[in-house]
């Protein structure tokens, strides 16, 4: 394997905000075909809500996770074709839960159409299980993996409950049932954390409440092509290791739904590696701020609106000038 220098990374769910890449694709039109693209394929307005909403649909699951991966995609599509961004170029991908999809998008082992295919897929399937379960989420602060699952072993009572998102030191992410979580809620203050707080989710992710979404999840990949990875690497969620095979990408995409995250892991892996330079390519700056408290030392370019895309073209112009003169 090639040295590793270059990483970028995509948002998962709950990066959605009303207005996103509407500016972007207004000022570029390869981002704005990307929008047209995925309304066809989709078959509704999916680029009207990510621009002008309303809030409460574009935050369900079954909207906001297209919505991300095509908003992702039109930002990245900018990059690609603007030759003052030329020089940017990854050497390894990766994103959080349903970023991870973007994530393989940018490493060319699945199509913009086949990836956003499967995220609405995704979506939807997740949706009908949260539907039909009462489910929740809860994000502790200031504690660490050992205080959580007594935490949760103390608040289970026979409900399920288990720590899933292992996002930054002093940030994990409990799922399980509403009454659980609830308990997990009171009880964390005994436990030392900082806060714990309801996350505005639809659903227990990550747990095996989603096994049904998985196996729907495992249909919609039957009909889909992946490539065996090559040039560019992607880093799995579920174990912090490259995939190596296609195979093994649609089994690290079934098993995302009932399995941890471990997002830190990831990271610290791909530092090790010797990535010096982070990209965050999608809404918001959630990625981020999670680095800062991975690796205070990493500085993540965060490229989430027309002004950071218009600095980082023409400070990459201006580096080309520099170099040339």
């Amino acid at each position: 394997m090639r040295q590793l220098k270059t990483a970028f990374l995509f948002p998962g769910q709950g990066a959605q905000v009303v207005g996103m890449g509407a500016e972007i694709a207004h000022s570029f039109p390869v981002a704005a075909e990307i929008y047209e693209k995925a309304n066809d394929i989709v078959g509704f307005d999916l680029s009207g809500l990510c621009f002008e909403g309303p809030a409460e649909q574009l935050n369900s699951t079954t909207i906001s996770q297209p919505a991300i991966f095509a908003t992702s995609a039109a930002i990245l599509e900018v990059l690609r074709t603007n030759p003052a961004a030329s020089s940017i170029i990854a050497d390894v991908t990766a994103g959080l839960s349903l970023g991870e999809y973007t994530a393989l998008y940018a490493a060319g082992v699945i199509s913009f159409e086949d990836g956003l295919v499967l995220v609405h897929n995704r979506g939807r399937a997740m949706q009908e299980v949260a539907d039909a379960t009462d489910g929740a989420m809860v994000v502790i602060i200031g504690l660490d993996e050992e205080k959580v699952r007594e935490l949760c072993a103390e608040a289970s009572e026979g409900d399920l409950i288990v720590p899933v998102n292992f996002n930054c030191p002093g940030q994990i992410v409990v799922s399980g049932s509403i009454s659980a979580c609830k308990r997990a809620e009171q009880l964390a203050q005994k436990y030392g954390a900082m806060k714990a707080v309801r996350l505005e989710v639809a659903g227990a992710f990550h747990t095996e409440m989603m096994s049904s979404a998985a196996e729907t999840l495992r249909e919609a990949l039957s009909n889909c092509e992946i490539s065996e990875p090559s040039e560019i690497k992607t880093i799995a969620n579920i174990d912090a290791e490259y995939y190596l095979t296609s195979e093994k990408i649609a089994d690290g995409l079934i098993n995302q739904l009932t399995c941890p995250i471990l997002w830190q892991k990831c990271m610290e892996r791909l530092i090790g590696d010797g990535v010096e330079k982070f990209y965050e390519i999608g809404p918001g700056r959630v990625l981020t701020g999670l680095m800062r408290r991975i690796n205070r030392k990493i500085k993540v370019v965060n490229i989430s609106t027309l002004q950071a895309i218009e600095e980082l073209l023409s400070q990459s112009t201006a580096r080309g000038a520099g170099i040339n003169s």
